[in-house]
Order: structure tokens, then sequence, then C-alpha cells
């Protein structure tokens, strides 16, 4: 994902964004932000009592409550003890109260982005998901939201507070001591550049934990997945290994930041102490000449504390700060991805779709590998079947994804009943195609949840009907619980043969009138695809197919058949006509069916 992070890499773009994001959030923001500021104010006021305390034992009937009306000490320091009280319970109050605004907007934005990113990234083009591992995708909306919330939790109503502090301290500075004020002031601007030269250090490193995070997601779901191949091959010592490597990698790149975050404390406290100094020394001998008084020399010593202390959580709170926008910024350039296949056209296929389907010069390459397809013309009229055969890699497949408009094509148009599909909304568009692709993706959930994925609605009468139609009916029945069968991830294992006939039964459910095979016999026994060729006879009636095969046998039937050769069509016709042509697919229809010397064939043996 690095390839964005070229946009911005300081911080406060990041927040910047972060912001224009959560407009909707404002009143909440302004709320705990209203709640750390008073709480901070309350809790600063206990000092100033302090020494107004101090001020009334030492100067009695003269000290500064006195000009308040109360006249004797006793009087003064009730009434002291009375305000502390109030002020204890304020900031009690207003610390609950920060504590939850904050903590359910933390909440509720995490949920929201993690919506938001999973939603945009459903509209997202296939390319996108080719180019990036699922890993870091994941890693995206799981680690980085939550680094975000973390921060939120805490690290936002420390940096108010700090800010809070330098303000509200500084001001009763100044009114009790000018001169004071600037020497305790004094080692501020320093820790100030100090926390911005080591997070300017630590932003690019923070955006390198967060890569190393994602590669270490990547890593442990793919080795998952391919659980049997690791065990297969004994590559378990291996696996671990590489695992180890990135781990490694995740740590070495925590350790880097960690080294530059963690320098900065001991930085910043020598300055506090410098600051505390000159207050001490400075403040007590104004005080011994008389020319401070006694109870403010105590506030001024006791706030030198309170100013400059919370300056040492100033590192903690911007390392949170930087891991948290390094995180948002790799989940909003994932929600600034720009989509390429626009969906905005709102006009649906016009009802009832007949299944005409058109291919006029259509031309379209992989940006990645340069494959792709060339001016490629085809038509299929409605309710014939269209056979697309080719070595691997010939652009068969494209064809498919361009009909299904996971691309678009850089050059000529498509057509089902002589609208072209970009006209039309992605929803109308693929409602009316049923896909069965050779890699069968079956849902955590029931066989009846997985059948009608596409008819969410549909009663287990047509259930049943389109998993007879599939020949996937009687091993369904034999199962112990029938169509309550858990299968996905965790359910019953069912064979290669088994999931293709249930990925049939799910297209057919859906009764599409365009029905697309994506090479859905390669991978299954000779029974499944007999099985299969007799449910095709079966729908093919009144619908269009159009099928990928690498078995000629499967397509005799065919209307038409096109041989597709380095992403164009090199002969087309019906299989009789293409078999007298003699040319590449003659040839491959005799080695298919073993008749690989005899130079013509005139009539051929039924396969």
């Amino acid at each position: 994902m690095s390839s964005h992070s070229h946009h911005d890499t300081s911080s406060f773009a990041a927040l910047g964004r972060l912001l224009k994001y959560a407009r909707g959030y404002r009143r909440q923001i302004i709320a705990a932000t209203t709640c750390s500021i008073i709480n901070k104010l309350f809790d600063i006021a206990p000092e100033i009592l302090i020494g107004i305390a101090i001020d009334v034992v030492v100067n009695k009937e003269e000290s500064f409550v006195s000009g308040l009306g109360f006249d004797t000490a006793q009087e003064q320091i009730t009434i002291l003890a009375v305000l502390t009280f109030f002020i204890w319970a304020g900031e009690s109050i207003f610390e609950y109260l920060f504590q939850i605004l904050w903590r359910n907007l933390a909440q509720r934005l995490q949920s929201d982005l993690r919506q938001d990113a999973y939603e945009h990234a459903q509209k997202l083009d296939m390319s996108f998901f080719e180019a990036r591992s699922s890993g870091q995708l994941v890693a995206t909306m799981n680690d980085d939201v939550n680094q975000l919330e973390r921060f939120l939790d805490g690290g936002a109503n420390a940096m108010i507070q700090v800010v809070v502090t330098v303000v509200a301290v500084g001001a009763v500075f100044f009114v009790l001591s000018p001169l004071i004020a600037l020497l305790a002031f004094s080692p501020i601007p320093l820790i100030v550049w100090g926390a911005f030269y080591f997070q300017r250090k630590a932003g690019p490193l923070y955006a390198d934990v967060r890569e190393k995070v994602g590669d270490l997601s990547s890593r442990l779901a793919n080795n998952l997945g391919g659980i049997a191949t690791i065990k297969s091959f004994t590559a378990e010592q291996r696996e671990a290994e590489r695992l180890k490597a990135s781990s490694e990698a995740y740590v070495e790149a925590n350790r880097r930041a960690i080294r530059i975050s963690s320098a900065f404390i001991p930085v910043i406290r020598m300055a506090i102490l410098a600051g505390f100094l000159a207050t001490f020394t400075v403040g007590g001998m104004m005080a011994l000449e008389g020319t401070l008084n006694v109870g403010a020399y105590g506030v001024l010593v006791f706030l030198t504390q309170r100013l400059l202390w919370p300056l040492t959580g100033l590192a903690e709170v911007i390392d949170l700060f930087e891991r948290a926008m390094a995180s948002t910024r790799r989940i909003l350039d994932l929600l600034a991805e720009p989509v390429h296949v626009r969906d905005d056209a709102n006009e649906a296929l016009l009802k009832p779709v007949k299944g005409e389907v058109t291919f006029e010069h259509v031309s379209f390459h992989y940006p990645s590998s340069g494959a792709g397809i060339d001016n490629i013309s085809v038509q299929v009229p409605a309710g014939n079947t269209l056979a697309l055969v080719g070595a691997t890699g010939s652009g068969k497949s494209t064809l498919i994804k361009l009909l299904l408009r996971f691309y678009d094509p850089s050059g000529g148009q498509i057509r089902i009943d002589g609208q072209p599909i970009q006209s039309v909304s992605l929803k109308s568009l693929r409602e009316a195609i049923g896909l069965v692709s050779q890699d069968v993706y079956l849902f955590e959930g029931s066989i009846r949840d997985n059948l009608a994925y596409g008819f969410p609605g549909a009663s287990d009468e047509q259930i049943i009907e389109a998993a007879k139609t599939a020949e996937a009916w009687s091993f369904i029945e034999a199962l112990p619980e029938g169509l309550s069968t858990a299968v996905g991830e965790r359910g019953v294992r069912l064979s290669g043969g088994q999931r293709q006939r249930l990925s049939l039964a799910r297209a057919l459910l859906k009764d599409p009138p365009i029905l697309v095979l994506d090479e859905a016999t390669s991978a299954v026994d000779n029974e499944t695809e007999a099985a299969i060729q007799r449910s095709l006879k079966r729908i093919g009636h009144n619908r269009t197919v159009i099928m990928i095969a690498h078995r000629l046998s499967t397509i005799v039937e065919a209307d038409t058949i096109a041989v597709v050769d380095g992403g164009q069509i090199v002969e087309s016709g019906r299989h009789e006509e293409l078999v007298a042509n003699n040319g590449p697919y003659a040839a491959q229809w005799r080695v298919q069916t073993g008749q690989v010397y005899s130079p013509v064939v005139t009539s051929l043996p039924n396969p």
C-alpha cells in the first residue's frame, strides 16, 4: 500500500483529513473537548487554593481572602475547605464525562470507518484486489482502525489537556509574577520544538510499522489457508522461518520507532528541571526580599511542577498520535481509492431480458501483464450457446470479466439486447448473468443459504428444483442434515464435483437469461462432467449460454465455437465446420480424441 503514502507524510495533514471525514461527529467532538478542558481547569485549582491557604496562615488578617469579607483566619480556612470540596467534585464529574464521551466517540468512529472502508472496497474494481494482498486490506480494516480508536480513547484527551495546562497556568503566572512566568516558560519552546523534531523523525518510521503489520497479516492468512500444501511439502519449518522473518521485520520497525520516541523523555525532563529550578530559586529570593507574597510563591512552585510535568507525557501522546495518524492515512487512502468501473447509470436492462450478447471490436489489456484481447467481435443470438476454446491465457476469461464489468474495455462496446452494458446499472447487468466459475466459493452457512445466495427469498421447493436440475439433489439429500448442512470454511467437506454442482444450482436458482460457465468442467470427474452436460441440455433451452471449455467433448453441441488465440478470435463456426476446416480446432480435436495420425478425419466416432 506504500504507493500512496507519498500524498502527505505529515501527521497534521492526516489529522486534517480525519477531521474532514469526521464532520458528522462535530457535536460529540466539541462536547468531549469541553469536558476535557473543564476537568483540567478544576485539576489546577487546588494548587492555587493551597497558595491562598498558605497566605492565610502567614498573613492572617491581612491576607488575600480577608479582602473578600471573611475576617478571622478560621473562617477563611473553612471557606477554602468548602471550595476545595466543590473543586474536587467538579473535577471528578467532568473526568467521568470526558471518559464516556471520548470512548464512545472512539467506538462510533472506528465502527463507521471500518464499515465505510469495507463498503468502499466492495465497490472497487477487480484490478484493485488483484494488485493487493488481502492481508494488507484486512490489516487496514482491522489493526489500523483499532490504532485510531486507541488514540481517541486516551491520546486525544491528553493532547487537549496539555494545551489547557500551559495556557491556564501561564495566565496565573503572569498575574502573580511576569518575571517568574518568563523563567518557568523558558523550557516550553524547547520542549515543543523537541516534540515536533522527534515527531518528524518518527512519522515515516510509523508508516513503516503499519506496512510491516500488513505483511504479517498477509503471511498468516495465506499460510493458514494453505496449511494442507505446507504439510504435504513438509515445509512447516521453512514457513515458520518465513513467518519469523515477517515478525522480526515488524519488531525491527517498531524498535526503530521506539528508539526515537523514547529518547524524547530524558531530553524533556532536563528541560523541565531547568524551568523548575529557575522558579524555585528566583521566586525564593523574591519572597525573602518581600517583593513576592509567600502564598504566591507557594502557588508558583506547585504550578511549575503542574505545568511542566504533563509535558513528559507528551512523548507518549505524540507516539500514540503518530501511530494513529499513520493508520488514519492508510484508511483514508483506501477510502480515496478511485472506482474505475463507475456504477452511475440508473436505467436497468429492459425486461424481459432476451439475452442476446454482442461484442463489437472489444479490446482490453491488463495494466500489470499487458495480456488481454484485441478487437474481438462476436455475436450470440438470444438462446444460443457460444463456446470459447483456446490455450490458457489466450483471453477467454477476459471476455467474461468484461461482460460482467469487472473491468471496462479500452475500446469497443459490449451490448445485451442491443443496450450497451455501460449504460445500465451494475445491479441490473449482473442480475441478468449467472456465473459458474472454476473455483467455487462457498460461504460460511448452510447449503440452503449458499444455494439461495442470488435469490434470498427462494422457497425450499424452488431450491430443490434447481438442485435437481444441476444433479446436485441426490448428494444433498444423502447428507445428514440435508439442505441445513453447514458448508464453507468450517463446514462439511464436499468434493470438487459436488461444489461445482452446487455452484451450478446456485446460478440456476437466480434463473438468469444469460448463463456463463468459466471452465466449470475442467476440474471435475467424468461422472460430474456427464451430469453437467445433461443439465446444460436441459437449461440451455431458453437462455443464452457462454462457456469456456478445455475438453472439446463438452461443447460439440454449441451453436458457435470461437477459437481464441493471443487475444484474437482465429476461427469460429459449428463443430462440424471447424473439424472440416482443418485449422487449430481440428488439430486440437484430433489430439483429444486420440486420432493424431489420420491427416483428415471424414467421419468422427462420437466421443
